[in-house]
């Protein structure tokens, strides 16, 4: 069965932090315009100037492991035999998504933006929201039955056997089988 739901929020957490990888690096203001797209209002002229490469690429360079972690979280929804393989890696998404939406938060306060911690707060509500609707989606999917070959083996070796010893009974009593044909 496919997981709809699961495969839906990887789709949606990976093409949100593309976009934001995608904003870290467009010109100047990137960063300013990375917390300005999670919601942050505007920066204090008296605060440290920490935008420019050396704040912009790492962070872009976290939104893309991130988005990368996402995709591979989608493809493995879609082909993946394995729940708890996809489940790992939807937890390795969620909490380097974490990781970087803390990191934002500290950057984007360092820098003395004002309003970011309302929108990074609900942004990790988010993730978390999320990661519950994977975790519960992934829980309440039917199992298949999986019968272990040891145990079916003896199983059918104990029916055979005493099919056999009652067959032997009935041949030694002198009464007709009950069901079998000779």
């Amino acid at each position: 069965m496919r997981h709809l739901l699961s495969s839906f929020l990887a789709l949606h957490w990976a093409a949100l932090f593309a976009l934001l990888a995608f904003v870290c690096t467009t010109g100047t203001g990137a960063l300013e315009n990375a917390l300005a797209s999670l919601g942050a209002t505007h920066a204090d002229p008296q605060s440290l100037n920490l935008d420019g490469m050396l704040m912009a690429a790492p962070l872009a360079a976290a939104f893309l492991v991130v988005a990368a972690v996402f995709c591979w979280a989608l493809i493995e929804t879609f082909l993946g035999k394995d729940a708890g393989s996809t489940e790992t890696i939807f937890k390795i998404g969620f909490v380097a998504a974490g990781g970087v939406s803390l990191l934002v938060l500290i950057c984007g306060t360092a820098q003395g933006i004002e309003g970011l911690f309302l929108p990074s707060a609900a942004h990790l509500a988010a993730l978390a929201a999320s990661y519950l609707a994977v975790v519960g989606e992934r829980l309440t999917a039917p199992q298949p039955k999986v019968i272990s070959l040891p145990a079916s083996r003896t199983t059918i070796h104990a029916m055979a056997r005493g099919a056999a010893h009652a067959s032997l009974l009935s041949r030694i009593s002198g009464r007709p089988d009950s069901g079998a044909q000779s």
